[in-house]
């Protein structure tokens, strides 16, 4: 008989969410024990009890999905939206296998978004403490110069000093210009706050690279699987899909 586990690891393992997502699923109720709302901390066995989120029972472990997106502006980088806006679910819908965002991009940013139903691996890639590098193309209004210098020191933004692992100034004009900004943490809105704290306004966000995985030639609503090799490349060890 299996021993009882932390449901916040059961759902991980079996690809449903991360392990920071679950207990976020856990404190709003959305997770069920043998139809009981579930308590922060409860464990639980699978295949013994009933566990379910949102009312659809934890499917078996089965081989996981990557899937790489092009995220356009105009979509939210969730699984679902209370107040109806667009979601980057509706652009994978043809997957066949329910997979979620790993981290996010806000919604008017575009670009290099990864999905699965690994939890695991959605937690060793977007979070702060495994500092995967991900680099962005801003382009933002203001005294882009000034702002690149600024931009390469530690700057402090709620209460949290951040720092650029680099930056690299693209274009000059008249209005402002364009940034390319490499960090590791991936905080919540983290490249617009530096930039605001460094005197310019980011007209487009575009994030082209998550560790070694590059946007490519992938176009805006697009979205292709990944493959072996890129998915090992980000450190996880894993089945892949079969297109």
């Amino acid at each position: 008989m299996h021993r009882p586990e932390r449901l916040q690891k059961i759902i991980s393992a079996h690809g449903a969410a991360s392990r920071r997502q679950a207990e976020k699923m856990i404190l709003e109720g959305r997770v069920t024990v043998n139809g009981l709302t579930a308590a922060t901390g409860q464990s639980a066995v699978f295949g013994s009890d009933v566990i379910a989120i949102d009312g659809v029972c934890l499917p078996e472990k089965d081989g996981y999905i990557y899937i790489m997106l092009n995220k356009p502006r105009g979509y939210l980088s969730t699984v679902r939206d209370d107040r109806g806006r667009k979601t980057v679910m509706e652009l994978v819908a043809d997957a066949g296998v329910r997979v979620y965002p790993v981290g996010r991009l806000d919604l008017n940013s575009e670009g290099l978004l990864l999905l699965t139903n690994d939890g695991e691996f959605a937690n060793t890639v977007a979070h702060p403490s495994y500092n995967k590098e991900k680099i962005y193309t801003a382009r933002v209004r203001g005294d882009v110069r000034k702002a690149a210098k600024l931009l390469a020191e530690p700057i402090e933004i709620d209460n949290y000093t951040v720092h650029a692992l680099y930056v690299e100034l693209c274009t000059v004009s008249a209005e402002g210009g364009v940034l390319k900004i490499a960090i590791a943490e991936g905080r919540n809105r983290q490249i617009r706050k530096m930039c605001a704290a460094c005197g310019v306004k980011i007209s487009e966000l575009k994030r082209i690279c998550v560790g070694t995985l590059e946007l490519g030639s992938l176009k805006p609503g697009q979205w292709r699987y990944m493959t072996e090799e890129e998915v090992l490349s980000l450190g996880e060890k894993c089945c892949i899909h079969e297109d």
